[in-house]
């Protein structure tokens, strides 16, 4: 099992309260079995008898985990519960014993290209018919449930005079990944290589901070890596450099408050803290600390890429816990870097008022 991989982890968490309070997960299920403790405790039940691996509650644990990675961030000795999980569903897949709804999906990233099962939309999905030095990678959620993110990103490019070739309906196989998927997974991610090279671009961008770390991180684990003439942004640091290239006047609309929160595979995954919030002051809008510990993750479950779709209900109280957090849910504004954080935070019963990065720059540029 790739689980046992990691047995120093197992050993090391099962019996550590430290990070407890960074549990994305439960901090609102209140659940000890949600909390990176409770995940080593089942596994180490699971390594001293693999037969539990098919046990439905200790699967139905491991797939309600969101990832956030926060807890492996501000780990003292950097343990990689995430790498854990990542193994154990896996393992999980090799046995057997996806849960149907899980099984169900992956076959849907697979025919569909995204984890709704949508249709590409008319003339969306582009090959390399034209060319062009930055490739923009537009998500499922960008795509399907956001398409304004995307807009926001062309029309930022356009005023910036930079010229983007747009990418959409291809699946990055992220989702497949942290689902258990491997192979699956390392098949789209050479798919998507593919398209890469076909345009010759010498950038790829994407608004999608789970993207961006498959393209950097996963591809080249999985044998699908771009190569090192092909730079990969996220498009929030892509337009923080332009704009400082370029310098453009920056409308003048008062120094406006908003509240910046991270994005797991930004700030977790890739040490991406800086950039965002240099974006949002060189076009002028002062920022505001959000909630009470700057360590929590208010993604959203954006580091288990399909939280919403396999679990509504504990994304729902993620999303109730950002409205807790927040000084005034009803007028704050709050910028993110992530599609999915978008979608899930204004998909609520009191939607709350969200913009990403790509929309502030495109406002304040327009």
């Amino acid at each position: 099992m790739r689980s046992e991989t990691l047995t120093n982890v197992i050993e090391a968490c099962r019996f550590c309260f430290m990070c407890r309070h960074l549990a994305t997960v439960g901090n609102v299920t209140f659940r000890e079995s949600d909390t990176p403790r409770g995940t080593a405790l089942i596994l180490d039940k699971v390594r001293r008898d693999p037969a539990l691996l098919q046990c439905a509650d200790y699967v139905e644990c491991l797939y309600r985990n969101a990832l956030s990675g926060a807890c492996r961030k501000h780990c003292v000795s950097s343990y990689d519960e995430v790498g854990l999980v990542l193994a154990a569903r896996e393992d999980i897949v090799a046995v057997g014993a996806a849960p149907k709804a899980v099984a169900v999906l992956a076959e849907t990233l697979e025919r569909t290209g995204n984890p709704f099962g949508a249709a590409a939309r008319t003339g969306a999905k582009r090959r390399a018919a034209t060319t062009a030095d930055v490739l923009y990678f537009v998500d499922p959620y960008a795509a399907h449930k956001q398409p304004e993110i995307a807009a926001a990103f062309l029309a930022a490019a356009k005023a910036l005079g930079v010229k983007v070739l747009p990418v959409e309906g291809v699946d990055a196989g992220k989702a497949l990944l942290v689902l258990g998927y491997r192979d699956q997974a390392a098949k789209a991610a050479k798919r998507v290589r593919k398209l890469v090279a076909e345009s010759g671009c010498k950038t790829v961008v994407t608004s999608c901070p789970a993207c961006f770390d498959a393209f950097k991180n996963d591809y080249p684990r999985l044998g699908a890596g771009f190569g090192a003439k092909v730079a990969i942004e996220h498009s929030g640091a892509f337009l923080l450099k332009v704009l400082e290239a370029k310098k453009p006047k920056i409308s003048k609309r008062g120094k406006a408050k908003v509240f910046y929160l991270d994005s797991d595979f930004l700030r977790n995954y890739n040490g991406i803290v800086d950039e965002p919030r240099a974006l949002l002051r060189a076009l002028g809008l002062a920022l505001l600390p959000f909630g009470t510990n700057p360590e929590e993750s208010c993604a959203c479950g954006e580091g288990a890429v399909v939280s919403d779709v396999l679990h509504p209900g504990v994304v729902s109280l993620l999303r109730a816990r950002v409205e807790e957090l927040a000084d005034d849910p009803a007028h704050d504004t709050l910028v993110v870097a992530s599609p999915y954080t978008k979608h899930v935070l204004v998909s609520g019963v009191r939607p709350l008022k969200v913009k990403t990065l790509d929309e502030v720059v495109a406002e304040r540029i327009g």
